[in-house]
């Protein structure tokens, strides 16, 4: 495919946030200053300045944006614009107090914070699309503008509203997707328990019950208060388009499972002509740079495996989790270049300058509170000159070893009340899948269940409680024609409409993995059992146990202890040119490493023992060349051997053999040829 690159820009992207309105504009030009001299080659403006733009109804105030704008302009600066739409003034709530979200338990939120937006309510529509259309007529055409910003951050932290406004949204929605009330009993099988519907006049959005509700309503509203979000986004995005031609259209993401878990970004990577994101480190005891190399494929793989752009991190800690660490000296250059070698087109943060009111003025920024004698200003300009050295990498394209399958449709399904058990999380698996994997060192891309899965060796699925039968047909295809899957327990057991598929468990899977599955035998909290596999090797599993029979599948690990004593825990199907491993328990990244390295075996993926834990090797590659980044997250020195000779980017010294990279450190290798 042709090498693409972020639109409007001539390198790669650095800067942030820039709400210029939270200072006096004698402030202004010391910030044009600074941005210079940490070589700054984008911002991003106006996201929360609606109520400045338009201090009330029909009037407007764009004087200080224009200074803003042609001051960035007249010193090098491109801005990524903002639509405001995120944060509607006071007036207009008081204008129209049912544009604010009603939760399901009836509650109407207040205006005070941010996102507080019924997407179904016909006022907010028409007040969005106007100051869009003032704002692209305006500014389509300023040399300035490299990008539209719409919105921020949709789904977080309202995505679902339950008023009246959305029952009547939700049944025009129902009617589109199922046609009439008879289909609609049919896929939401409201024979059970009574609730059968006469028209669709009678169905509620799943408000608030005495008990558990209709799961596939449930299901349903998850993917309707999803297609409200996107089709206000659409709404702006064609605005933008018609009034400013050529100029990309975004909105930041937060495809993080840790961070956002209402939208399904396979449907919004469609939409938008660049796909950026938001990635912030969740300080719970984890590796955090598991969770953001995780992100970071994630992302590149909602767009396509094209470049992508970081819009949104920090330089240091934030100021919303429990607690909030700084991050370590060096650690922000290591995490924004992980993204760029996942794919990003550069580093943006939040924020320029660190707020000194506000609910964030405690989240770190470029430019902190104590100023530019600070360690984390010095980072950031050692950081912008980084990026401008490793101009040439842009439109390269990360290269994956692996794939693991994601439904965000799915993950919805698995998280609705009365399962088998509240201990499994399909979140959990994906982390425990995905560490796995980044401990063997494979670079993974993530693949919707019925996409084209031929160029991996490997495929992974963690946690797919929710298949069509399409996906099953599509998986079995790959598997006959030479690939290797495998698939974790509890996986594709129920149909788009959370029916459980026809036939023994598990359902969309049987023929692939050559068994079936009696039964499930979810363990209590705190019990654990026993595996027995090749030459006797243990493991230990928790959580989740089933009676596995074979049906042309081989056993390799056995149950050694439990209800489930002497049955299949972990098994190998040969089918057609491939293999299928099925993972029956829940075992830690250990324990999958056990797995995934027979599997790996069969895949014919070579085993990477001579690169340090922790060590992370990703290559990209173009028509300019193939580039090696080494990122070292480890507290000593280590060497990473190469393909071939080249030029480390970031020093500009030659390298061969084994590339030397400092503990903590980057390095950044153009192979030769």
């Amino acid at each position: 495919m042709p090498e693409t690159t972020s639109q409007g820009l001539t390198r790669l992207a650095f800067g942030g946030d820039y709400n210029p309105e939270q200072w006096p504009e004698s402030v202004w030009r010391e910030d044009i200053r600074l941005m210079r001299e940490a070589g700054v080659s984008m911002v991003s403006v106006g996201i929360f300045s609606w109520a400045l733009l338009e201090p009330e109804p029909g009037r407007y105030d764009f004087g200080w944006l224009d200074r803003v704008l042609n001051l960035l302009h007249e010193n090098g600066v491109r801005v990524d614009l903002g639509t405001p739409t995120v944060v509607p003034p006071a007036w207009f709530y008081r204008a129209h107090p049912d544009a604010l979200p009603v939760a399901a338990d009836g509650s109407r939120y207040a205006f005070g914070a941010r996102g507080a937006i019924c997407h179904s309510n016909a006022d907010y529509r028409a007040a969005a699309a106007n100051i869009t259309t003032k704002l692209a007529e305006r500014y389509a055409d300023h040399p300035a503008l490299a990008m539209w910003h719409v919105h921020n951050e949709y789904g977080v932290p309202v995505s679902a509203c339950y008023c009246d406004s959305c029952a009547a949204h939700f049944r025009r929605w129902l009617t589109t997707v199922y046609g009439g009330v008879d289909a609609v009993n049919e896929a939401w099988g409201t024979a059970f328990w009574g609730q059968r519907y006469s028209t669709l006049d009678e169905i509620n959005p799943a408000r608030l019950t005495p008990t558990v509700g209709n799961p596939t309503q449930a299901l349903d509203y998850r993917r309707f208060a999803d297609a409200t979000m996107r089709e206000n986004f659409l709404a702006e995005r064609d605005i933008l388009h018609r009034l400013s031609p050529g100029v990309p259209v975004t909105t930041n993401f937060m495809t993080a499972f840790s961070q956002c878990d209402s939208v399904d970004y396979w449907a919004w990577g469609r939409e938008v002509d660049l796909v950026t994101n938001d990635h912030y480190l969740i300080t719970d005891g984890r590796r955090t740079h598991v969770n953001l190399a995780m992100a970071a494929d994630l992302t590149r793989s909602v767009a396509g495996g094209a470049p992508w752009l970081l819009l949104e991190h920090s330089t240091s800690g934030v100021n919303w989790q429990p607690r909030n660490p700084a991050k370590a000296p060096g650690q922000m250059a290591r995490n924004s270049l992980a993204h760029v070698a996942r794919g990003s087109e550069g580093a943006m943060f939040f924020q320029w300058r660190q707020s000194r009111r506000g609910a964030e003025k405690f989240h770190s920024a470029m430019v902190p509170h104590g100023g530019t004698d600070t360690r984390v200003w010095r980072e950031v300009v050692a950081l912008g000159a980084t990026l401008a050295s490793l101009n040439e990498i842009r439109g390269t394209r990360t290269i994956a070893d692996a794939a693991v399958l994601w439904d965000w449709h799915s993950w919805w399904a698995q998280s609705l009340d009365w399962r088998p058990s509240e201990d499994h999380d399909a979140r959990e698996r994906a982390d425990t899948f995905y560490e796995a994997l980044y401990d063997r060192h494979l670079t993974v891309d993530f693949a919707h269940p019925e996409a084209d899965l031929s160029a991996y060796p490997l495929v992974v699925v963690p946690a797919l409680y929710l298949m069509t039968e399409a996906a099953g047909a599509n998986l079995r295809r790959y598997v006959e024609g030479g690939g290797t899957l495998v698939v974790s327990y509890f996986s594709g057991i129920v149909d788009e409409h959370d029916a459980v598929h026809e036939g023994a468990y598990p359902g969309a899977l049987r023929d692939v993995l050559g068994l079936t599955v009696e039964e499930f035998s979810p363990l209590l909290a705190g019990d654990r059992v026993r595996l027995t596999g090749p030459d006797g090797a243990g493991l230990d599993a928790d959580v989740w146990t089933e009676f596995v029979v074979p049906r042309g599948a081989e056993t390799v690990w056995a149950y050694a202890d439990g209800l489930t004593a002497g049955r299949p825990a972990v098994t190998r199907h040969r089918l057609g040119d491939g293999t299928a491993w099925y993972v029956s328990t829940r075992l830690g990244v250990e324990g999958l490493d056990a797995v995934l390295a027979l599997a790996g075996a069969d895949a014919r993926i070579a085993p990477r023992a001579d690169l340090p834990r922790d060590v992370e090797v990703v290559r990209r590659a173009g028509e300019r060349g193939s580039y090696l980044f080494a990122l070292n997250h480890t507290a000593v020195d280590a060497k990473v051997p190469l393909d071939g000779p080249g030029t480390e980017l970031l020093t500009g010294e030659r390298a061969a053999g084994r590339l030397a990279v400092p503990a903590g450190a980057v390095r950044v290798v153009r192979l030769d040829g």
